[in-house]
């Protein structure tokens, strides 16, 4: 021991003092008298040299071995401290970075009575950075082994000896805190927090990983765990110092937040967006459970059901393969592909027309014309006019959808919103946007001026006596349609659509509802819960109705 430290015993226990050198305070608890170095004994002729046994280690042992690693890690000799391990180079290496990359300035080390081969100790340290220091305790435990080929004792080396946490490639670090913190706002200002807000708890850590550092904030100084790349895993050990937050302006609309987190309050798993048609800003995003992990709303993937009859009714029109008020067939089934499709209840519209289907969601009209499309028709057309799966940037990370390219039963299927189509209520709300201003624009929820990314842009713009039509489709069904009820009292520019969107062990459907009002548009899905003009159209009416002030 180093003559700057000065040990006494008391009453069969040791303390050490800390020295000069920063390291080194030490208490042992339950030392026996008969602490030896390595796993020889000597004979009765007094000629030495005989191997242990190569059984457990001994009482004795795991004690003695347990203090020796303690003393030389708590002094400072990762060297000394690693060679009584089954891994010196590992041990080394991460006693090393414990004192070099966490900036420990001090350690005291307080060893508890072991339990066969496992020790238990505390952990005391003093943690030191630019200046700021914090002090940090906890508890932690070590196994004694056999060496295999020596047999000697030795400590199980695994990064948890260090930090009960760590796993295989992690360590300890102390450094500023990655990007600095952000306040949020939203477009008037207002504060976005999680604790106000947490279905936003999602976006706002994401945004602040994007954009913390484009703002006027400082990073704080954090004790936390990384990984093998010194990437931050999410978990901070110790906060020496909090940073300063940067605003950061979002598109957000306070009141229209508050709206549609209510909107979807008690209905399980259901999720919403609103965005303005005319810009593409996002203006809600709800989601409930409120504390989900998984934002549902803009990252998940769902049949869209009828919703996807919007897209499906846009390509007939521009076809030329459906009018509105020209005949169109909507009998109880249509087969093709070799699969037999059918409409809710099996109705039928007979000698009615194409707007007529729409405004009631008939299956069938939309299959019917099956035989008159090539497999890759509305894959095309979701991606050239409403922009689907065009890799959108919309400030955090979302599901964009999908319209992939199917044949037979698949692509017939695909027309009402089955088979493999997926989406979420951030793209039916795009796509109900993109109805009402005959345009794609790219949903945004940071401005890309801040940044400079790039926006997805659709192939081209819906052809405008398409829009025309398409439009009074979506007004028809608001009015008098499947809509009809969640849609009542609003006037002026509207449009909606309804959708249920069958799941293969589901006992009812998920429930859809996408619409506008003026310059807003919004989504809503219900899982598992039936017909969507009943348990989606109200959620999106709250969006709307708090939109209209």
């Amino acid at each position: 021991m180093r003559d700057t430290q000065k040990m006494a015993l008391i009453g069969g226990a040791a303390a050490v003092v800390v020295g000069a050198t920063g390291f080194g305070v030490y208490a042992l608890v339950g030392g026996d008298g008969s602490e030896g170095s390595n796993n020889s004994v000597t004979s009765a002729d007094g000629k030495g040299g005989k191997k242990a046994d190569p059984g457990p280690p001994s009482a004795a042992e795991v004690r003695t071995t347990a203090k020796r690693f303690l003393t030389a890690w708590s002094s400072g000799d990762a060297r000394k401290a690693a060679a009584l391990t089954d891994d010196k180079a590992q041990a080394a290496e991460a006693l090393k970075g414990f004192q070099d990359e966490a900036h420990i300035a001090k350690v005291k080390i307080s060893q508890d009575s072991a339990s066969g081969a496992t020790v238990p100790f505390g952990v005391n340290a003093q943690i030191s950075y630019a200046q700021q220091t914090s002090a940090w305790s906890y508890p932690s435990s070590l196994k004694v082994v056999r060496e295999k080929k020596t047999g000697d004792p030795v400590v199980d080396w695994k990064p948890s000896v260090l930090y009960p946490k760590l796993k295989e490639g992690q360590s300890v670090k102390t450094g500023k805190a990655g990007t600095p913190p952000i306040k949020a706002v939203d477009r008037n200002g207002a504060a976005l927090t999680k604790e106000e807000h947490p279905a936003l708890g999602s976006i706002l850590d994401d945004l602040r990983k994007r954009y913390g550092d484009k703002t006027d904030g400082t990073p704080g100084v954090e004790t936390r765990i990384v990984d093998a790349k010194g990437e931050d895993t999410g978990t901070t050990l110790r906060t020496l110092s909090k940073g300063k937050p940067g605003t950061l302006k979002t598109t957000l609309d306070k009141d229209m937040q508050i709206a549609a987190e209510q909107s979807v309050k008690g209905k399980p798993k259901a999720s919403a967006v609103a965005l303005q048609p005319s810009t593409g800003e996002v203006r809600a995003v709800a989601n409930s459970p409120a504390d989900s992990a998984y934002n549902s709303a803009i990252r998940g993937s769902f049949a869209p059901g009828s919703t996807m009859k919007v897209i499906s009714a846009e390509m007939l029109l521009d076809k030329g393969l459906a009018s509105p008020d020209k005949p169109h067939p909507c009998p109880k089934f249509v087969e093709y592909g070799g699969w037999k499709f059918q409409n809710d209840d099996k109705f039928e519209i007979k000698n009615g027309t194409f707007a007529q289907s729409f405004a009631r969601s008939c299956n069938t009209a939309f299959i019917s014309q099956a035989k008159e499309l090539q497999d890759g028709d509305l894959s095309k057309e979701a991606s050239d006019v409403f922009g689907i799966g065009k890799n959108w940037q919309v400030g955090t990370g979302t599901f964009d959808g999908s319209v992939p390219v199917q044949s037979d039963a698949q692509m017939a299927a695909s027309l009402i919103g089955q088979g493999s189509v997926r989406m979420n209520p951030l793209n039916m709300a795009s796509v109900a946007a993109t109805v009402q201003s005959g345009t794609f624009k790219q949903p945004v929820i940071v401005s890309p001026k801040l940044d400079d990314r790039p926006i997805a842009k659709a192939a081209r713009s819906m052809k405008p006596e398409v829009n025309t039509q398409l439009k009074g489709l979506m007004k028809l069904t608001a009015n008098s349609g499947t809509a009809a009820e969640p849609m009542a009292g609003l006037g002026g520019d509207v449009g909606a659509k309804t959708g249920s969107a069958e799941v293969d062990g589901q006992k009812k459907p998920n429930a859809w509802f996408t619409a506008y009002n003026g310059d807003v548009a919004a989504a809503a899905v219900v899982p598992a819960s039936g017909h969507g003009n009943e348990n989606a159209g109200p959620v999106v009416r709250k969006i709307l109705d708090a939109a209209a002030g």
